[in-house]
Order: structure tokens, then C-alpha cells, then sequence
């Protein structure tokens, strides 16, 4: 037997991520423009990073608490009592080391092996690979896709439930697609969690991204105390801090101990003096916030219509996030095209053959950068698109 063969099937059937595989292709390109990835281009602002460094600087390096700092859980009471108008009690929030931590925690509570989670693809890629990781089996559901946009047809959900379900990851606004679902789909959804006793995973990380009237709609604008949701979050996207690796749970206080022992045994803790600084991000960043999702709206709208102009591009204007997934006529094979613009066109794009069933034929574009740069990638790719 060789060494690998001595690895449990889980680990050696995790996938490569179809956006890595780009990434290495094309990183070290002279001029090449990253739009591959899901982050922005500024670093993580001073007022941030001046408290982290304080407290590290303070001696805040030693073991800490194992659901975070009641300074961090306290600050994240605040965030929710602006933003979403609830009032909760610390006792609710967990924290994590990052969002990604927080949806492995979340599948190591409610699955295992020969269960069910059902997710709405095309999805972020991780999901899938973390659910199999847990020996569960993901089951896709696809987003309906019109000229009307995505949509969420909730009965194909119900059609792919068993008795093995134990939960649905429902991320909205949507990475890849946009997608933001309204009150009345989640309304829906929730119903259908609780007829059959299934939890929900709710990933809105992208809330605050949203180019309506402020926040997305959310299942807390809908959901009792008592219902069966599991709230994954992360520092990431809001506040420039994707290197950073802190996120965060929110869930009964009744489970708190349960996700406590979790972390004790995955990674004991988040740094006390990262937390420092992601207090000072949701106490102090709601500015830096707005102004990030106007830069993102702009440069929405940019890349839209440049693209949008070839007569090649065909998407959806996307309602939340800040990702334009498109296809383009006549390209069917989305990883062979993000190697051919690598090399033509020199701009990074993930492409959709990494996000799951329905997403083969698009190509996703990260715009949540400078303007010049986005208007530049997207010249680029009118470019190629001319050619290919």
C-alpha cells in the first residue's frame, strides 16, 4: 500500500480548488491583473491594525478565551443591535479562526457520515469540499438561471430532501452568482426547515454588500430564537481582512458550550490580540464599510457596461456580493477559457466549472478593486472576447 493509499478516502478525494489551479498558472505574470479571488485590493485599514498591534505589543499573546473575548462578543451584540435592529445577548456569538472555520465547525455539530447537506450551486467551492470532508454527502440544488436573473426555486429544494438531511447552506448574497435572495424565498426556506426538522447554515457574509437599500434581507428579519440556524460569518470581506483568519458564529446560547468544546479541539482559539483588532472593525468600521460598497457598486456598474457593450457578455447585473459571473458566446469550457485570458488577455478570472453544477459555462470576475483597474481588465477582455 502506498502512502497516500494509507490516507482516509475523504482526505485523498478532496478536490483541488478550480480557482488555485489559476491562481499558480498565472500569479507570477508580469502586469496581470487579479480578479480571481474573492477580496479587494486595499490592505487592512490603520484603525484596525493600530489595535492589534497595541495589544500585541501590550503582551496579549498568551491562551485566551476559547469563544472569544467578551470584548469581541460584546462588540458583535453592537454590530447586530446597528445593522439588523436585533438585540442579542453575547452568550450568542462564537468566536472563529475565519468563516471557513466557522462552516467546518457548524458541519462537524450536525453531520457526519452518510448524512445530507443540501446547498444552492452554483456555490463557493469550499462548502462542498468541507461538507465531504466531514463524510457527509452535499447535494447540489440549482439556482434557477433567466433572463430574469437567479432565482431560488424552493420546491426543487424540497424535492431533494431525504431522511438523511440534516441541513441546508444557504448563502445569499450569493458567491458566485449575485443572487440575493428576498424575504418572502427565505420566508420559504425557513418554513420548509422547520416542517422537516432540518437546520439551516446561513452564510451572509456579503449583507453589507448589497446594492439595493441597505443590508440584504436576512433569516434574521424572519426567524424566532428557537428556530434552527446556524449564522456563519466572517471578518473578511467587510473590513479588508481576508489574511487575518477571524470569524465568527452566531447560534443559541444553549450551544455555546457544544461550539466551545469545538474549538477547543480544532484550534483552541483565536489570538487575543487579532480579536483587538476586530473589535476596533466593528465598532469603528461601519464607514470604512459604506465606503467600500459604493467603490464596489461603481465598479459593478463599470465592468457591466464595458462588457455588456461587446454583445459577447451575457450576465445578470448582480443584486449583492461583488462578482460579475458571465458567460460568453460561443465559450463552453470556462477552465480552458481562464487559461487562455491568463495568457491573452493577462487578467485572473476563477473559472465556473469551480463553483458546481450550473456554473460550467461562466467565467467569475471579481470586481471589488480600483477603478482604473477594473476598467483596464475589462478593456482586456472586450479585447479577447473580439478574438476568442
Amino acid at each position: 500500500m502506498s502512502l497516500i493509499e494509507s490516507f482516509r478516502a475523504e482526505a485523498r478525494a478532496a478536490p483541488e480548488s478550480g480557482i488555485v489551479a489559476v491562481v499558480n498558472y498565472g500569479r507570477l505574470r508580469d502586469g496581470l491583473i487579479p480578479l480571481w479571488a474573492g477580496e479587494g485590493d486595499l490592505p487592512t485599514p490603520a484603525f484596525i491594525t493600530d489595535a492589534a498591534s497595541k495589544a500585541l505589543a501590550g503582551g496579549e499573546t498568551f491562551y485566551t478565551w476559547q469563544r472569544g473575548i467578551p470584548d469581541l462578543r460584546q462588540a458583535l451584540a453592537r454590530y447586530y443591535a446597528r445593522h439588523f435592529g436585533k438585540t442579542f445577548p453575547e452568550e450568542q456569538f462564537i468566536v472563529t479562526g475565519s468563516g471557513m472555520h466557522a462552516i467546518q465547525m457548524s458541519l462537524t455539530a450536525l453531520a457526519g457520515a452518510g448524512d445530507e447537506v443540501i446547498y444552492l450551486s452554483p456555490a463557493w467551492p469550499n462548502f462542498d469540499a468541507a461538507a465531504a470532508l466531514s463524510g457527509a454527502v452535499p447535494v447540489p440544488v440549482t439556482l434557477d438561471h433567466s433572463g430574469n436573473g437567479w432565482s431560488c426555486d424552493v420546491e426543487k429544494i424540497a424535492a431533494a430532501m431525504t431522511s438523511r438531511t440534516k441541513a441546508l447552506f444557504i448563502n445569499t448574497p450569493s458567491n458566485p452568482t449575485g443572487w440575493t435572495a428576498d424575504h418572502e424565498t427565505l420566508q420559504a426556506i425557513l418554513d420548509l426547515a422547520r416542517a422537516r426538522n432540518v437546520w439551516i447554515i446561513a452564510d451572509e457574509i456579503y449583507s453589507l454588500f448589497h446594492y439595493g437599500h441597505g443590508r440584504a434581507p436576512s433569516f434574521l428579519d424572519i426567524a424566532t430564537e428557537e428556530d434552527r440556524i446556524l449564522f456563519v460569518n466572517s471578518f473578511s470581506k467587510n473590513w479588508s481582512m481576508t489574511g487575518w483568519r477571524v470569524g465568527w458564529i452566531k447560534t443559541h446560547p444553549s450551544l455555546q458550550q457544544v461550539f466551545e468544546n469545538l474549538i477547543q479541539y480544532s484550534n483552541s482559539g483565536v489570538a487575543q490580540f487579532m480579536q483587538r483588532g476586530a473589535v476596533a472593525a466593528l465598532d469603528e468600521g461601519d464607514g470604512f464599510v459604506a465606503e467600500q460598497v459604493e467603490r464596489a457598486r461603481q465598479a459593478r456598474d463599470l465592468v457591466c457596461g464595458i462588457l455588456g457593450a461587446t454583445g459577447r457578455a451575457r450576465f445578470t447585473v448582480p443584486q449583492g456580493a461583488f462578482y460579475l459571473f458571465f458567460t460568453v458566446d460561443g465559450i463552453t469550457d470556462s477552465r480552458s477559457a481562464a487559461f487562455d485570458i491568463v495568457d491573452k488577455a493577462n487578467v485572473g478570472l476563477a473559472p465556473g466549472t469551480a463553483f458546481g453544477p450550473g456554473g460550467e459555462a461562466f467565467l467569475r470576475l471579481c470586481f471589488h478593486r480600483r477603478l482604473d483597474q477594473v476598467e483596464e481588465a475589462a478593456d482586456r477582455l472586450a479585447k479577447w472576447m473580439k478574438s476568442a
